[in-house]
């Protein structure tokens, strides 16, 4: 009984091993974001790990995160800074219409409106796009497109992880929750991707055809095609209404087992 406890593949070990790579993960973020401008290739790095983590496919994680950060990060420099200016612009309205702006208690409460609602999707697109430049290939401007229908495709995911994340940053950096910090310290934004991303990994399972998992290297873009109307964007591989689609609309995988790098 014992011996099969104490085996390193038993189920249990697995999951407290997870946990010894979100440390690792929290290290090399924090290392490789102190640059600021390449938050975005960081972030990208660790959700490659965290989405395989997610499918139970553990490899060497040092090895996993630079291999993600080298090739991802000229795109994920780019969606950061976009992200960055666009919630800068979010953050100077916000400041401006509830410390300087004077007009009329109903006009303020309509912009406050629209600024909230801008606030949701500029979060669900963030929720998003680094897994998608994680795991499929595409250029940024259909990386941001495909974001952003996702996220509305599956709305109840999207603010479940919007819910999750805020709630669990809420308890740690504005209440000051004690052990939230403590779990902070330790794990920090890899905690946030991993919880993320065992919700997306049945999401961007639909959009993996099986016969193109077997393959690996030889898959396509997802959603590539630039002259493909916006509405189709969100039909996904899987859909019982769906028809065949062409194959250069199938999805390619920015994945390969550890034992192929």
């Amino acid at each position: 009984m014992f011996s099969g406890f104490f085996n390193y593949d038993n189920p249990v070990w697995r999951f407290i091993g997870k946990f010894g790579d979100l440390i690792i993960l929290n290290i090399l973020w924090l290392i490789c974001s102190i640059p600021i401008f390449t938050i975005g290739a960081s972030t990208t790095a660790v959700y490659y790990v965290t989405l395989k983590l997610a499918r139970d496919d553990d490899g060497y994680t040092i090895r996993s995160f630079f291999k993600s950060f080298k090739e991802n990060f000229k795109q994920s420099t780019i969606i950061w800074l976009i992200l960055l200016v666009v919630g800068l612009i979010l953050g100077v309205d916000l400041y401006f219409f509830t410390r300087l702006f004077t007009g009329s208690g109903s006009f303020r409460t309509v912009m406050l409106t629209v600024f909230l609602a801008m606030v949701l999707i500029y979060a669900a697109v963030f929720t998003y796009i680094f897994p998608l430049q994680a795991r499929f290939f595409n250029t940024v401007k259909r990386t941001f497109f495909n974001a952003f229908f996702m996220s509305l495709r599956h709305l109840f995911r999207t603010i479940g992880m919007i819910a999750i994340d805020g709630a669990l940053l809420a308890a740690a950096f504005l209440l000051m929750v004690p052990p939230m910090l403590m779990i902070f310290m330790l794990f920090g934004f890899p905690l946030l991707a991993f919880i993320n991303s065992y919700i997306l990994a049945p999401v961007f399972n639909q959009y993996i055809p099986k016969e193109e998992e077997e393959k690996g290297d030889e898959l396509k873009p997802l959603f590539a095609d630039e002259e493909e109307p916006v509405s189709s964007i969100l039909m996904a591989k899987g859909d019982e209404h769906q028809e065949e689609m062409p194959e250069n609309e199938e999805i390619e995988m920015k994945e390969t087992h550890d034992g192929q790098e």
